[in-house]
This record gives structure tokens, C-alpha cells and sequence, in this order.
């Protein structure tokens, strides 16, 4: 397994170069072709203005072709600049979710930017949350603050045994196969000191896959995952973490587990997640 297709997320968000940076420099390590998908949010027009739509609505699409245009340049200066070929550019008028999710079944990585909390809009705010139940592959989250040169060398897996966090390791084993150090970290529920996260099959899986981990071990109260597997990375200096990503849906609302959302509002590394 490799990745030979990489995604990333291409807006006029402050930290697109960096996300762009890192997309690329994983394309080169992997020898994959990189697809850069830029999403324009349909504009609809309140009620109260659809008199004067047809001029509203020329200006909008005047407006949005400049702002794709300037952000294909921006892109095809950056690929030019680390002397990058193998990528074209995509454009889409539809909500970034629902394009980004349409486009990851044709790839086999997703890379997107962390949601600033300091920003008020609130349309691109839960792309990461929504895309990772979402897209049937694994989103590599970069976080909204920091520089990333290096991403995979020292990786932390947080493992509980569950499905998700299986299709993660499944999923990153190209990275984890690149890594110079690998720990993973069982962890296992704090209310039951006697009870391990069993470590041996998934140790002999990895190493049959030439990946030898070294394990960890933590007994956690489920809203306390988040912040130990971050101070664990902290520990570690670790330039990844790799986990499921957790959530369940209450009528047609996908609501998030803790560490799910911990992680995404707090990450301060790189995240690999798998659903």
C-alpha cells in the first residue's frame, strides 16, 4: 500500500501556503500525484435583494472568478517555487465538505488546515470534524498555528482496539513504514486498573510490516484521552499522531466522541484520523 493520491484544500485561508507546503512534501516522498481542490461556497441571495439579483448576482460571480483565479496563481507559483509537477487544479462551486468528500474517494489522502477559533466565520469552521466521518479515507489536519518541515519521521498511535483506531493504523502504514521512531499507546479505561488494551497482535501486525513500535501504556478516564495523548506527543516530540476518529450519529446529526474533539480544537502536531 502506498499513497499515489494526494488531496489537500486550497482556500484563501491565511495558512493555505502551509498547508500547500506540507501537502507537497509529502507527494514527493511518496511519489504521488497531488490534487489541489479549491471550493467556492454557492452564494445565495436573501429574499429582500432578489429584485436586484441579476446585477448582485453578475458582480458575486465576477468577484468569484477573480478570487479562484488569484488562487490558482498563488498555487501554481508555490508548486513552481519546490519545483513540483506531478499536480493539477481543481475548482467547484459546493459547500468544502461536500466537494472534498465527493473528491477523497479518488484519493488516498486528505490533507485540510485545522479551524482557527479565533476566526467568526462559520463556513469552513467544522471541515475537519465533518470530513473525517465523512470521507471514507484518512484527513491529515494540520494544526492553525506552527511550521511543519518534517511530518511522519516520530509518529505516536493512540490505540484502543477499536475499529477506528485499526483503520487509522491500517490507513498511516505508509507513514508509519517511513517513520525513525514509532510509540504507540494503549489506552486503557482509568475505572478499571486490572483491564489492558491488549498490544501483542497489532505490535506482531505492524512488525510484519516492517514497523516496530515501541508501547506505551496509559489508564485514562474517557474526557481525559485528549489532553494525555497530548502531553504524551509533547513528551515524545512527536511530529504525528495517528488515531480513529470517533463519533456517532443521534438522528442526522453526527455528534463527535471527546478526544475527537479535543484533539481537533486543541492539536498542537500534525493528526492523521481514520473513521
Amino acid at each position: 500500500m502506498s499513497y499515489k493520491t494526494i488531496l489537500v484544500h486550497t482556500d484563501h485561508d491565511k495558512r493555505c501556503a502551509v498547508r500547500i507546503e506540507a501537502a507537497i512534501r509529502m507527494a514527493k516522498q511518496h511519489d504521488a500525484h497531488l490534487i489541489a481542490l479549491y471550493t467556492q461556497t454557492p452564494f445565495v441571495l436573501p429574499g429582500y435583494l432578489m429584485q436586484a439579483g441579476q446585477k448582485i448576482d453578475e458582480a458575486q460571480q465576477k468577484a468569484a472568478a477573480e478570487a479562484m483565479a488569484m488562487a490558482k496563481a498563488v498555487y501554481n507559483n508555490q508548486v513552481s517555487s519546490m519545483g513540483f509537477k506531478n499536480t493539477e487544479w481543481r475548482s467547484t462551486i459546493n459547500f468544502p465538505v461536500d466537494a472534498l468528500t465527493m473528491q477523497a474517494r479518488y484519493a488516498d489522502l486528505v490533507v485540510v488546515g485545522q479551524r482557527d477559533q479565533s476566526e467568526n466565520s462559520d463556513i469552513n469552521k467544522d471541515i475537519p470534524a465533518q470530513l473525517v466521518l465523512a470521507a471514507c479515507r484518512p484527513v491529515l489536519i494540520l494544526p492553525y498555528i506552527g511550521s511543519f518541515l518534517s511530518i511522519g519521521r516520530r509518529i505516536l498511535v493512540a490505540w484502543n482496539a477499536s475499529r477506528e483506531a485499526t483503520r487509522a493504523i491500517t490507513d498511516a502504514l505508509p507513514l508509519l513504514k517511513r517513520a525513525d521512531s514509532v510509540n504507540l499507546i494503549a489506552l486503557c479505561p482509568k475505572h478499571d486498573s486490572r483491564e489492558l488494551i491488549p498490544v501483542d497482535d497489532i505490535v506482531h501486525y505492524l512488525a510484519r510490516h516492517g514497523v516496530m513500535v515501541e508501547v506505551l501504556s496509559d489508564h485514562v478516564a474517557d474526557s481525559d484521552v485528549g489532553n494525555v495523548l497530548l502531553s504524551r506527543s509533547a513528551e515524545l516530540n512527536a511530529d504525528l499522531l495517528i488515531m480513529g476518529g470517533y463519533g456517532h450519529s443521534r438522528l442526522r446529526e453526527w455528534v463527535l466522541g471527546g478526544a475527537t474533539r479535543t484533539m481537533l480544537d486543541s492539536m498542537t502536531l500534525p493528526v492523521l484520523m481514520s473513521h
